[in-house]
């Protein structure tokens, strides 16, 4: 891989490469990593109008640009000053999905739940970062390569122009994604200094040529975005609501994304020769919070760390922090300028195809090369460490439905006990209603196997003569 020259006084990640390069370079991390897909996404789903849409994928771009800032320059007790380039996670869009489409909820208590979980990370990152102890290097990489190859799918998907496409599989989608795959691997091998560096720019951009050429591009957007937004207002669409449940739920997403940016942090402190401590995993993690809070203030949502950018800093050899710094001021300028963050957008899926295979397939590369200074001869439980987390952390992938039946049924058994209050079941004629002070409990009817419940010893004994038979029993 071609490497940046360094200043040998200067530690690469420190290093402030020439304006031209900061810009090329930061141009290059922002096309890897931003397609709108979140807005785009939870805009559909929540039928919210052009417009609206339009300005979710203009505050997205904005909170990610100062997130990136914060975390690669650095402010107060925030941010790991690596080539960290943060972006709206995929990992929260099934929750605000949920959360956006529920009639009784909207699109307002998603920004709550995504500002109370923020809050809530930035207070509790410390104690996740004492977790770094057990995090040793058979542990690390097999995080690392299991992050990458769960990742897999979806550079592939992108290839093959993303799940729902009708035409997903064209053969011209497949062949143009071979195209920039080749290009990145030719300019890689044949190309010397900068011009290495910028691979994946140089075959983005081809890409898109060709694509544009075949009449493969869709710029209505583009014509249909306004030249500039202004200055992205918090609270667009209003004060923000904060639902218990949501929070709960984001909160929870909170946590995922900590484990997840725990493994990036360390893949990219191993990658430019600066191994993450405790108080810099913290910083990063602190971010992840804030990051979240500027989001919900600013009609975004929750951010982390994207993996595609870690491999790319494996591809290109560019460890300088500043690049990404250099990004996410690109990324908050396409905030203000709906019609330049549009042409981005516009990128066809299968051009980032051949580009994601390259840079998730760099991610799982270097979980490997982490794994390579695990001592598997000595210590065989090492091997069993990593076919075991191997092999679980890969049922979501192998097996998307794995956990479908039990999911359904437990929301069914929920459901069937909070239905109708005190009287849980499906049969009017054998639901049973008391409130009398004391212990609650329950019985099932052993005619129509209804869930019913009782409170108190009068409930009890009145339960136990309405229902011969029926067992009782204690809820925790």
């Amino acid at each position: 891989m071609a490497a940046s020259s360094v200043n040998p006084s200067v530690h690469p990640c420190d290093e402030r490469l020439p304006a031209g390069q900061l810009l090329t370079l930061g141009i290059q991390h922002v096309l890897v990593m931003y397609a709108g897909a979140v807005p785009l996404i939870l805009g559909a789903a929540m039928n919210l109008s052009k417009d609206q849409v339009a300005f979710l994928i203009s505050a997205d771009l904005f909170s990610c640009g100062i997130a990136t800032l914060i975390q690669t320059l650095g402010l107060w007790i925030f941010g790991i000053r690596l080539p960290v380039i943060m972006g709206c996670t995929f990992a929260a869009v099934g929750p605000m999905v949920a959360i956006g489409t529920n009639p009784s909820l909207g699109i307002l208590d998603v920004f709550g739940s995504t500002i109370a979980a923020g809050v809530i990370g930035i207070l509790l990152a410390p104690m996740i970062g004492k977790l770094l102890r057990f995090f040793p290097p058979v542990v690390v990489g097999t995080v690392i390569a299991v992050i990458g190859l769960s990742l897999m799918g979806v550079g592939i998907n992108w290839a093959a122009s993303g799940v729902g496409n009708p035409d997903y599989g064209n053969p011209v989608y497949l062949l143009l994604s071979l195209v920039v795959l080749s290009l990145i691997l030719l300019t890689n091998k044949f190309a010397r200094g900068f011009i290495a560096n910028i691979s994946v720019l140089l075959s983005i951009v081809a890409g898109f040529i060709i694509a544009a050429m075949l009449g493969r591009v869709n710029m209505d957007g583009v014509a249909h975005a306004p030249w500039v937004v202004g200055i992205v207002l918090p609270f667009h669409f209003g004060m923000p609501h904060f639902d218990p449940l949501s929070v709960a739920t984001m909160v929870i997403v909170m946590f995922v994304t900590f484990i997840e940016s725990t493994g990036m942090f360390l893949a990219v402190g191993d990658l430019v020769e600066r191994p993450v401590d405790q108080k810099a995993l913290v910083r990063g993690l602190r971010v992840d919070g804030l990051g979240t809070l500027i989001g919900g203030i600013f009609n975004s949502f929750p951010h982390t760390s994207f993996s595609q950018n870690v491999g790319l800093i494996g591809v290109t050899g560019v460890k300088s922090r500043f690049v990404c710094a250099t990004g996410g001021v690109i990324l908050v300028v396409l905030g203000l300028f709906p019609k330049m963050a549009q042409v981005v957008a516009s990128v066809p899926p299968f051009v980032l195809g051949g580009v994601g295979i390259v840079m998730f397939g760099m991610v799982a590369a270097n979980g490997i090369k982490t794994l390579s200074r695990v001592d598997f001869s000595k210590n065989h439980h090492n091997l069993f460490i990593v076919a075991v987390s191997v092999g679980m952390g890969m049922v979501p992938v192998v097996a998307p439905k794995f956990l479908h039946a039990t999911a359904a049924r437990a929301g069914a058994d929920s459901s069937q006990r909070d239905s109708a209050g005190f009287g849980v079941g499906g049969d009017s004629e054998y639901r049973v209603q008391w409130r009398a002070q004391g212990v609650r409990g329950a019985a099932r009817d052993p005619r129509s196997r209804t869930r019913v419940r009782w409170r108190g010893s009068r409930g009890r004994r009145a339960l136990r003569k309405s229902y011969p038979g029926s067992a009782c029993w204690l809820f925790a």
